[in-house]
C-alpha cells in the first residue's frame, strides 16, 4: 500500500468515526448536543482536523442523513422482499419505514427535519436519497392504480408515513394504534 493510499484510508476512517460519533451523540442527547467541540473531544482529534473533513455541523448532519437514507433503503427492500404479494409488500414497507423512524429518531431528523444541505427531488439529489425513494417506489408503484403517476403516488404515501412517524413520536397520536393506521393507509390508498 502506498503512502497516499494509507493516508486516504486513514482519512476515510476518521470521517466514518466523526459521523458515527455524531450519530451516537445525537441519538443519546439530541442534535443540540452535537457540537464540533464535543465531537473533537470524543474522537480525540483537534477541531481543525474535524473541519478538514466537514465545514461544520450542517455537513455532518448531511452525512448522517445520507447514511440513514442508505440504511432505510436496505430496510425497505428487505421488508418488501420478505412479503408475498403487493398488499403484503406495501404493509411491510410501511411498517419498516415507521420502525426505522422510531428506532433512529436522530437519524430520521437528520434525513427529514434538519438542514443537512442536501437537495431533494432535484437533479443534484445525492444518490443515497434517490435510492431511498426508489426503494419506496419499487413497492408502491405497483399499487398506485390506473392513471396514477407512480412517483406522485409514492410521494403521497411517503408523506402519509412521515406524518404518522412524526405525529406518533411527538405523542400527538397514540402509538398503540400504529398498526391500525398502517392497515387503514394501505386499505385506502393502495390499489391491490
Amino acid at each position: 500500500m502506498s503512502v497516499q493510499e494509507r493516508k486516504e484510508r486513514e482519512r476515510a476512517d476518521r470521517e466514518r468515526l466523526i459521523v458515527a460519533t455524531a450519530r451516537e451523540l445525537a441519538e443519546a442527547q439530541g442534535w443540540d448536543a452535537v457540537t464540533t467541540r464535543r465531537l473533537a473531544e470524543r474522537i480525540e482529534y483537534s477541531q481543525p482536523v474535524l473541519y478538514s473533513h466537514f465545514r461544520g455541523k450542517r455537513e455532518i448532519i448531511g452525512a448522517v442523513a445520507l447514511e440513514g437514507a442508505a440504511e432505510m433503503a436496505v430496510a425497505a427492500r428487505a421488508a418488501a422482499a420478505a412479503a408475498d404479494g403487493p398488499r403484503a409488500r406495501v404493509t411491510a414497507l410501511a411498517r419498516a419505514y415507521l420502525d426505522f423512524a422510531e428506532h433512529n429518531p436522530a437519524v430520521y431528523d437528520a434525513m427529514f427535519r434538519l438542514d443537512g444541505g442536501l437537495a431533494f427531488a432535484r437533479e443534484d439529489t445525492p444518490e443515497p436519497l434517490k435510492d431511498a425513494f426508489s426503494a419506496l417506489l419499487e413497492s408502491l408503484g405497483e399499487v398506485a392504480g390506473d392513471g396514477v403517476h407512480p412517483e406522485l403516488f409514492t410521494e403521497v404515501f411517503w408523506a402519509a408515513l412521515h406524518g404518522l412517524a412524526t405525529l406518533t413520536r411527538a405523542r400527538r397520536l397514540p402509538p398503540e394504534d400504529t398498526e391500525r393506521r398502517v392497515e387503514l393507509l394501505v386499505d385506502r390508498l393502495a390499489v391491490v
